[in-house]
């Protein structure tokens, strides 16, 4: 006994030996040991060195490479940690600096880059392209050019950059004028860029060079921690579900990654992307085309079933944590995952100018969209001038959306389409012109303030899966008939005189009198135009009051000026629990936690505990009477 408790103290302490932290500096070298006194040149050297246990710690400084890390953890206590030196800034970019700009006429710069420079891949020749991008009829490569860190617009013609022409459709009428365009042959890239009034060899021009920054070039690559870093410009390629989806930090079909307090932007598509690697599909619809009488939702189908025969579970995929993140000025997406968000959660991110320029289009744009969020919790991010807010597009089962604040996304908070639940939607605020748009069914709404309209409609054409509870197994598929949703202890607020009967985006729940399924309603009050349903139960209807709600920002903070009214005193409502909710009827699943455990809506947005007999309408437990400012972020 005494041998074997040597034994076991000695492999604990070899254990803590080997583990080892590198230091990595702009003033290393590569031929250092990578110590502290003599670190390294760039991460990636040191990212082939590391095994689990192992600690990268990066100084201050700008590094232009890419990551492609040789091994990961063992666990989520034995991770691969890359993290930036505490108190320092640390950027990371998919760019390099470009100067010899030659003037050209108009505010036009011309620069000739040997196609040598970009080594075996070049952003100037490779376009966007996959299943369900829109190009709007013309080339969009995977290249950007920027001017002190401000992206510039690619044109089709060079024309088009000499003689710029503002778009006033989009947020940056100006920005919208400083372009480039490119030409390449055999040997050589040539890149035209108007710069307007400045020198580009008198400022910082920088142009994407690498197709990501931190990507691993095979799965099995598990337990990784990505801290504190500044990532930015690379040129990333479009993240259809169906393809290798690669952004600028991308787990590769991995599990247990966790992201957090880093600053991502500037990426041509996707920010971060914790998607499905390439031997299972990839853009299968696009390259597929002798089958004329298949669409997107069969390939999309045919690339699930080859998922799940590639180990799609939870002991291999998934359990990620993306959190503290501050994500912005993304072309495709914030962060997006097809199958491989499962199992995740999502908090504390702060994501914004998401497909802000406009210049291309496709069905797989937001701040963020996943596909089968199994399990996955998203919840306290801040989400807004984005397209899309939050879509959950397929095989939403298990998710629950929690005290999240939407405002200013132009087409919706969030979007459901066609999953068949169960899906829990609570306590968040949703302040954009349309809150929620929802093709899909199983749905649990409780306790969120609505200040947008909302749409509800059936699709019975695509059949869709769903899996047995908390798990990858798939039961069957069908389509969405409509309806099987609740709405318990919800604010919604209208237009007033502005709020049309016509309009299929109705504000409140008047759109649910045409569900196909049962739907149970109570406890809701409507203000300000908004209109209950026929099917609603125990609610109250203030048409003529007007809420005034604004969302004012202060620096870093984002306050709700509201006023309640009356309407919340003396409401009898109950705590809505699992046992409540029932079970959705597709799956025939419960609304429960991911553990399986029952669950029950019993704090608010801040996290504070509601009141047992009688809890407040609306996200906010006890908010206070009169004119109201709440910190909400």
């Amino acid at each position: 006994m005494k041998n074997l408790k040597l034994l076991v103290f000695f492999l604990l302490f070899a254990g803590n030996v080997i583990a080892k932290e590198y230091h990595v500096s702009v003033n290393g070298n590569d031929t250092n040991d990578g110590s502290a006194p003599k670190p390294f040149r760039t991460i990636n050297y040191a990212a082939q060195l590391t095994v689990a246990g192992d600690v990268i710690t990066v100084h201050a400084g700008t590094y232009r490479e890419r990551i492609d890390p040789a091994r990961g953890g063992e666990s989520d206590v034995k991770r691969i940690i890359y993290r930036a030196a505490s108190g320092e800034k640390v950027e990371i970019k998919g760019s390099e600096v470009i100067t010899g700009w030659k003037k050209e006429k108009n505010g036009t710069w011309k620069v000739t880059v040997p196609n040598s420079f970009f080594g075996d891949y070049n952003p100037y020749k490779d376009s966007i392209n996959g299943d369900w991008f829109d190009r709007r009829g013309r080339i969009h490569h995977t290249g950007e050019v920027f001017l002190n860190g401000k992206s510039l617009y690619e044109k089709e013609t060079l024309d088009l950059v000499i003689n710029p022409v503002a778009n006033n459709k989009i947020k940056d009428p100006e920005g919208s004028t400083y372009t480039w365009y490119c030409e390449s042959d055999n040997t050589n890239t040539t890149i035209w860029a108007n710069f307007q009034k400045f020198n580009p060899n008198k400022e910082l021009v920088e142009i994407s060079a690498r197709p990501t920054v931190f990507y691993p070039s095979k799965p099995g690559i598990n337990y990784i921690t990505i801290s504190g870093f500044y990532i930015s410009q690379a040129a990333t390629q479009w993240g259809a579900p169906t393809a290798e989806q690669v952004g600028m930090i991308a787990t590769h079909w991995n599990k247990g990654w966790i992201i957090e307090n880093n600053v991502i932007s500037d990426s041509k598509c996707s920010g971060i992307t914790l998607g499905k690697e390439r031997g299972t599909g990839h853009n299968v619809w696009s390259n597929d085309k002798g089958n004329v009488n298949r669409d997107g939702n069969i390939h999309y189908i045919e690339v699930t079933f080859n998922v799940l025969r590639n180990g799609w579970n939870k002991e291999n995929i998934g359990s990620h944590i993306v959190r503290n993140n501050t994500i912005f000025n993304c072309e495709q997406t914030g962060i997006c995952g097809s199958m491989g968000a499962a199992f995740s959660t999502i908090e504390n991110n702060h994501i914004y100018n998401i497909w802000t320029k406009r210049q291309f289009a496709g069905a797989e744009i937001g701040g963020i969209k996943f596909h089968a969020a199994i399990d996955t919790q998203i919840r306290k991010n801040r989400i807004h001038d984005c397209g899309r807010g939050l879509w959950l597009d397929w095989m939403t089962q298990g998710t629950r959306v929690s005290s999240n604040l939407f405002y200013n996304n132009d087409k919706e908070d969030i979007f459901l389409e066609v999953n068949h639940g169960p899906f829990i939607v609570d306590n968040n605020i949703l302040l954009s012109a349309v809150s929620i748009r929802t093709q899909s069914e199983g749905g649990a709404y409780l306790h969120n303030l609505v200040a947008g309209a909302v749409h509800m409609w059936p699709d019975l054409n695509r059949f869709t899966p769903y899996f047995l509870p908390h798990s990858t197994n798939m039961a069957a598929l069908t389509t969405i008939i409509s309806g099987d949703d609740r709405f318990y202890n919800n604010i919604f607020i209208g237009k007033g005189d502005k709020t049309s009967a016509e309009s299929k985006f109705k504000y409140g729940l008047e759109g649910y009198n045409e569900a196909k399924l049962p739907v149970w309603m109570s406890g809701n009050i409507y203000f300000y135009g908004a209109k209950p349903s026929t099917k609603d139960v125990n609610f109250v209807n203030d048409s003529a009051f007007n809420p005034e709600v604004q969302l004012v920002t202060e620096g870093a903070n984002c306050y709700l000026q509201l006023n309640l009214g009356s309407a919340l005193e003396n409401r009898k409502v109950r705590i809505i629990t699992t046992e409540i909710l029932g079970k959705a009827k597709i799956p025939k699943a419960r609304f429960d936690n991911p553990d399986g455990t029952a669950l029950k809506i019993d704090v608010d947005y801040f996290g504070a505990q509601r009141s047992e007999t009688n809890p407040s309408v609306g996200p906010f437990e006890n908010p206070g009477k009169g004119a109201l400012k709440l910190k909400v972020w």
